[in-house]
């Protein structure tokens, strides 16, 4: 199949919103890794469903089952497969008209009658539960050479936390609180959590939804990934991070911002410490030339508002398709983005890790 990913590892994520069983497979893993399934399981946490009135009250515990390439605790270097059940479905809460901003049209033209897209079938953000176990897993390997990956929500509808993680130089402090952040139920500094919420709650209070953004940062001993061009660091993670459903846009450093400055403003200046060379700043998010060079690496995701609304809404039905107004049941997320945190998280994680990978065999 196309819908595999990676290089030096591949990754297969399969299931349905409401089958009986979700999961992946990760081939290419390193033998002798110790999985430690207390910190995969706290991952897990992050993301499942139900744990937060401000997300979707469907409730799953997402325990990961390990079917193959464990043994004794560690990775045998044969693919590693793991399930996680489904206990909380309700296809009667789904109607047959195709929902707005949902893939159940572009569904139907790939795959015609036979799309199962009932909670979103294979097109759901229930399957990133699969990705973020593949992330953990990812974590604990990149842990052991010194690399770390964590994100924070940035932005919520129009509400922004303008930290500028980028204009100065990292350092440890920063980055530790950066990290606690991160591991917070609802990932954002104290400063703006509540703003954050209380843009959630409007849009829950008038039956709608609202998107933001995340940015992940990864630090440690990341010198030296990525190719000049088609395998550039920046092209192997947007091409995970475009995977996450309702990921719409992705930068690098300043991105964006960087198209509206001068050069003389947009350059990091470069320095000599102890015989080690450094940027003063890091508006490039540690890549240059689609290579990492050591700095960490900075990467911001757009996360459309959650397509599912409680308003009536324009769109078709039946066969021949007719013109009416629906309204979209089941219990849903106003905002994805506290969610998404982990799933970012570990895109970044897999990523890195395939590019380590592919870097370590040519040496």
């Amino acid at each position: 199949s196309s819908d595999l990913w990676g290089n030096a590892i591949r990754v297969g994520i399969f299931g349905e919103s409401h089958g009986s069983e979700i999961g992946v497979v990760l081939d290419g893993l390193p033998a002798g890794v110790a999985i430690d399934l207390d910190f995969i399981s706290a991952e897990m946490l992050r993301r499942a469903p139900g744990h937060d009135l401000l997300a979707t009250q469907r409730k799953e515990d997402d325990v990961p089952k390990i079917l193959s390439g464990v043994k004794d605790g560690y990775t045998t270097g044969t693919p590693l497969a793991c399930t996680i059940e489904n206990t909380n479905k309700r296809s009667q809460d789904y109607d047959s008209f195709l929902r707005p901003g949902h893939a159940d049209w572009t569904a139907r033209i790939k795959y015609g009658k036979f799309a199962d897209v009932a909670g979103g079938g294979h097109f759901s953000g229930r399957i990133t539960a699969p990705l973020v176990f593949a992330g953990a897993v990812a974590k604990l390997i990149l842990a052991e050479k010194g690399i770390r990956v964590f994100a924070r929500i940035r932005s919520v509808g129009t509400v922004t936390d303008d930290m500028d993680v980028m204009g100065v130089l990292l350092d440890f402090e920063t980055i530790q609180n950066l990290i606690k952040i991160s591991q917070k139920g609802f990932p954002a500094s104290e400063q703006f959590e509540k703003a954050f919420q209380e843009e959630i709650k409007q849009a829950m209070a008038s039956s709608d939804s609202v998107g933001g953004t995340i940015e992940v940062i990864a630090a440690g001993a990341l010198a030296g990934l990525g190719e000049p061009f088609f395998g550039s660091l920046e092209s192997v993670l947007a091409s995970l991070y475009f995977s996450i459903p309702a990921v719409k846009g992705v930068e690098f450093g300043k991105g964006f911002a960087l198209s509206a400055m001068r050069g003389s403003a947009s350059n990091d200046p470069l320095y000599v410490n102890a015989g080690k060379i450094y940027s003063k700043t890091n508006q490039c998010g540690g890549v240059l030339g689609g290579i990492s060079n050591g700095m960490p690496i900075v990467a911001r995701v757009a996360i459309k508002p959650t397509a599912s609304i409680h308003l009536p809404q324009e769109t078709v039905d039946g066969d021949p398709p007719e013109n009416v107004t629906a309204v979209i049941r089941g219990r849903h997320d106003p905002c994805i983005v506290p969610r998404a945190v982990p799933v970012v998280e570990a895109c970044t994680a897999l990523g890195l890790l395939d590019l380590f990978l592919m870097n370590a065999g040519r040496k």
